[in-house]
Parts: C-alpha cells; sequence; structure tokens
C-alpha cells in the first residue's frame, strides 16, 4: 500500500478476502480502476464488490487503461474521493494506475 494522501491510498489488486483487513484499516470507500478481464486468475470487480458491500463499504468502479481513459474518470475520481465519509482504499494491478489517476486529478483540480 502507498498512501498518497490523507483520503486515498492505493495498492496492487487485492482479493475479496482482502476486504476485512480493508475495512479494519479504517477506509470508508473500496474503488477499483482496473479493467476486468486483464489477466487470467484476476479477481472479478463484482466478487471485491460483493465483499466490500457486505462489509459496509461504498464502491466505486473506475477501470482506466490509458491516459485518455484517466481523464475520462478523473471528475468521477476527485467526486468520489471529496464525498467519501473517510479515506479511499484505490486498487489496479501494481497500484500505478490509481496513483497516475490521482496525479491527473490534482493536475486538474
Amino acid at each position: 500500500m502507498k498512501k498518497l494522501d490523507d483520503k486515498v491510498t492505493v495498492a496492487p489488486q487485492i482479493s475479496a478476502g482482502d476486504i476485512p483487513d480493508i475495512k479494519a484499516a479504517g477506509f470508508t470507500v473500496v474503488m477499483c480502476n482496473r479493467p476486468d478481464g486483464e489477466e487470467p486468475g484476476q479477481p472479478t470487480w463484482a466478487d471485491i464488490r460483493a465483499a466490500a458491500e457486505a462489509a459496509g463499504l461504498a464502491t466505486s468502479f473506475l477501470p482506466m487503461s490509458n491516459r485518455d481513459d484517466a481523464f475520462a474518470v478523473m471528475n468521477e475520481f476527485r467526486r468520489v474521493v471529496d464525498t467519501a465519509a473517510g479515506p479511499v482504499f484505490a486498487y489496479c494491478r501494481s497500484g500505478a494506475r490509481c496513483e497516475i489517476l490521482w496525479m491527473t486529478a490534482q493536475a486538474n483540480a
């Protein structure tokens, strides 16, 4: 995990089994910035979302694969972060796309 600021922490791919630890760490939103089906065996967003919602966490699916995608979802990213009741836990394959999205949203605020 990498804490980017008081509201956003990014991480590599998670599984549904990680949700209890994410909730226990105080996060209130789980955000996925990775499209489904990028590689075999990748947990689906539906599975992660179901586990997160069952644990009482808000969820957001903002998949991105490139810079254009980052610009397309940055306003929604900002809205989710700004309206979150607490810290946002964002993940993708390695955490890098989440950080790029965060930086894009910061630079274009």
